[in-house]
């Protein structure tokens, strides 16, 4: 998927910037970010099939699955960067860098499923104007 391709992008751009070292806690947050960037298109593309079952054109099954997917994904991402900050907050060392990179990756992750995954889906439906959702 080119989202979670731009997402682990915008991730290492970021911990370049802040000339952040990568160290095996740091890997694991982002592998977490992954997991989560999966989770939230599986969810979005779950979202998308269900509004197609109820007889739902393509391009409004695209839109009120978004729609239906946006709340869950914010939640479950604030929640987690929430944890983020409280590690980074009580943490020592590879703690905090743990917690920097996860909230890195959160950021990025609802960037990458909220917009990017959008705008990709509607740029498809707009070019190829399927009939049926090829979910």
């Amino acid at each position: 998927n080119i989202a979670l391709v731009m997402n682990l992008i915008i991730i290492m751009g970021v911990l370049s910037l802040l000339q952040a070292t990568l160290t095996l806690p740091g890997i694991a947050g982002i592998v977490l970010t992954l997991g989560m960037a999966v989770d939230a298109n599986v969810l979005i593309f779950e979202r998308i099939r269900e509004e197609v079952r109820t007889g739902k054109t393509a391009l409004a099954a695209v839109s009120s699955g978004f729609k239906a997917a946006f709340n869950t994904i914010i939640d479950s991402n604030i929640t987690t960067l929430i944890a983020a900050v409280v590690l980074f907050y009580f943490g020592t060392g590879t703690i905090r860098g743990f917690a920097v990179t996860l909230s890195i990756g959160i950021l990025s992750s609802m960037f990458s499923a909220i917009l990017l995954t959008r705008m990709m889906v509607a740029h498809y439906m707009k070019s190829k104007r399927p009939k049926v959702v090829p979910v």
